[in-house]
């Protein structure tokens, strides 16, 4: 067994591990990254369409994957599906780049709108790290959007292209609101880095290049298994596999960065006598109120050939005409309307299969271009209120390659969920009526969408009603700081990205500062 010592080991290089990981090396701390999965050689993987679904070890989910770094998912009591990547840069790696912020009213629902839990932080104390993530990413959009007056200092907008100029018409036409989507994407050189307008921004080529420059030492292939704690309330130590051999190693702080799968498994897999339920879990709440993002979809086929597929899928317009809770509704809360890019060929083909809509022989063609180029989908993001009995918990029969316990989903679809659906579904068929479109599907939830996990070790003032402060420290333990979206107390209507990375470097930025009682310090 190997041992080490650090100032700080952080588990997970995705989006907010690697953000964390830059901001304590800057400030000249020794830094450990622990990584899971292996550094990918990101020019495999161009996102510019739903094809590269159709390769296996680039598949969004991990159960059809089944790569050495993955662990068993077990979501079949579950209609919506997970999906997730293991590497350097996470999830981020087949991120499509879709880069909203939450609103301020995402941070006071309770307050607001009588509904789940109102944020210990609020949007105000969040902005300077937006702001400054911005800056290290380079995110592409157009200032002046109502839904966020603030934002500024933007590269230009990817280009929404023939069906977007469309599609915006559409809703012109209704008076509802639309944005061209900000977008972690470079379309112009930016920091010594070349534009890739066909690719999302994976961390590993944003913060772990600028990490390793300031001294991040990261182990790629290295699962963490266990933390191990002693009498006084503190960890002393991490156990993790790397070449079929366990070591040790040692640090001051520890910070989790697992998303909301990985960090309520490997606190639930350390349990010992002292944490018999589990670390951080005197709450019991680890692992419960799982967030994920219920998504309708409304898909129109038009007769002009609108080169549709041309762009990076998830980076077009979105609307937030229906985003805060509305009276006149039958729900509380709301949803996103996000205009996708059409399908690539591969896609295409596949979805004629399903439907029996492809055709064989002499008629192959045809049926094939009657869509290819021709399709606009858009996708209802229905903002997921927490309920305790959405949980995620240790499966002890589905072992990963280490032997560690893979995990268990256990998720319904609320009533407020399926009304939110309906209305969302419904309202982007009118969209894309509006647009010209004939010949309109619509259907939800689409199962293959659990990408937004979030919620499974809730932030709170209170150690009886949450995992972990304002801070992202837990309540029970002196040094463990979680930084990812599983502390989230409520989920929004977008994309999580952008406020998993600002609360990171908020955190963390707060531990470098000492501005709270931490022990052991740092």
């Amino acid at each position: 067994m190997k041992t080490n010592f650090y100032d700080v080991i952080i588990v997970g290089s995705g989006a907010s591990g690697s953000a964390a990981a830059w901001n304590f090396c800057k400030s000249g701390l020794k830094v450990l990254c622990l990584e899971q999965g292996a550094a990918i050689d990101n020019n495999k993987y161009l996102m510019h369409s739903a094809d590269n679904d159709e390769i296996h070890d680039f598949n969004y989910s991990p159960n059809m994957r089944k790569l050495k770094s993955d662990y068993p998912v077990d979501d079949d009591n579950s209609p919506i599906k997970i999906a997730n990547y293991n590497a350097v840069g996470g999830s981020t790696v087949l991120y499509s780049g879709h880069f909203p912020r939450f609103r301020e009213s995402d941070f006071k629902t309770k307050t607001t709108d009588n509904v789940a839990f109102d944020w210990p932080i609020n949007y105000q104390e969040l902005e300077p790290y937006y702001n400054l993530n911005d800056s290290i990413i380079g995110i592409s959009g157009l200032s002046g959007d109502p839904a966020y007056p603030s934002i500024k200092n933007l590269l230009p907008p990817v280009s929404i292209g023939k069906s977007g100029e469309l599609i915006a018409k559409a809703y012109d036409s209704l008076g509802w609101h639309w944005w061209p989507s900000y977008s972690a994407i470079i379309n112009k050189n930016f920091k010594n880095r070349s534009k890739r307008v066909n690719q999302g921004k994976s961390t590993d080529l944003t913060y772990i290049p600028l990490a390793k420059s300031k001294g991040l030492q990261l182990i790629t292939k290295s699962r963490a298994i266990k933390l191990i704690t002693d009498k006084f309330n503190n960890i002393e130590s991490i156990v993790y596999e790397k070449s079929n051999k366990l070591n040790y190693a040692h640090a001051s702080l520890f910070v989790l960065a697992c998303s909301g799968l990985g960090t309520p498994r490997l606190l639930l897999n350390s349990k010992n006598n002292f944490y018999e339920n589990g670390l951080a879990n005197s709450s019991g709440l680890l692992g419960k109120n799982l967030m994920l993002h219920p998504l309708g979809l409304a898909e129109g086929v038009f007769d002009d050939f609108i080169e549709s597929f041309v762009g990076p899928p998830g980076c077009c317009i979105y609307s937030h005409q229906f985003y805060d809770t509305n009276k006149i509704n039958e729900f509380k809360r709301g949803y996103t309307m996000q205009v996708l890019r059409g399908s690539g060929p591969l896609e295409t083909a596949n979805s004629l299969l399903k439907f029996k809509k492809l055709s064989k022989g002499k008629k192959f063609h045809e049926s094939f271009f009657n869509k290819y180029g021709k399709n606009i989908p858009i996708a209802i993001i229905c903002e997921d209120l927490p309920e305790i009995h959405n949980s995620v918990e240790l499966d002890t029969e589905h072992l990963d390659s280490s032997g560690m316990p893979g995990v268990k989903i256990n998720y319904k679809l609320s009533d407020n969920s399926k009304r939110m659906l309906s209305h969302g579904i419904n309202n982007a068929k009118k969209v894309l009526k509006e647009a010209g479109s004939k010949s309109i599907l619509g259907f939800g939830p689409v199962s293959n969408t659990g990408w937004h996990i979030m919620g499974t070790a809730k932030m709170g003032s209170k150690k009886t009603d949450s995992v972990v402060d304002k801070f992202g420290k837990a309540h029970d333990l002196n040094n463990l700081v979680i930084v990812d979206s599983s502390i989230f107390p409520t989920s929004s209507a977008v994309n999580p990205v952008s406020t998993i990375q600002a609360l990171s470097l908020k955190i963390t930025s707060e531990i470098i500062k000492n501005k709270y009682n931490f022990s052991p310090k740092i």
